[in-house]
């Protein structure tokens, strides 16, 4: 039986190349690895984002969403908010258990893409 190991690459399915590039190299801040003239590939803590023009119409839709993981929701909410990051909410509590509490803020990407912020921080 073959066993699955680790997710080693998610594809985002975009529709223009610079933009994209620039919205995850510069507002997201992550690691540009290289691109072509129709991917870029980024570094997320060991996950690689393959960011795709689609090769066909099966790949057009939108992806899944990402959860990046902040240690400050609402420091990053900001920081990324004045760099001109479309949030769709505020920081918002989406669960309590225990001494922990789980924080959410969901955003667009320029290609369509829904994202979201969250921190689990100790009460």
């Amino acid at each position: 039986m073959t066993k699955l190991k680790n997710i080693g690459q998610i594809g985002i399915p975009i529709n223009d190349i610079d933009r994209a590039i620039s919205f995850y190299k510069d507002l997201l801040e992550l690691p540009l690895l290289f691109n072509t003239d129709t991917m870029a590939f980024f570094d997320c803590d060991d996950v690689r984002l393959m960011l795709s023009l689609p090769e066909t119409e099966q790949f057009t839709n939108a992806s899944s969403v990402l959860y990046f993981q902040v240690d400050d929701i609402k420091q990053s909410y900001s920081q990324m908010k004045e760099k001109g990051v479309s949030f769709i909410d505020k920081p918002h509590i989406v669960a309590k258990m225990d001494s922990t509490e789980t924080w959410m803020v969901f955003f667009n990407d320029t290609e369509g893409n829904t994202h979201a912020l969250m921190s689990e921080i100790a009460v």
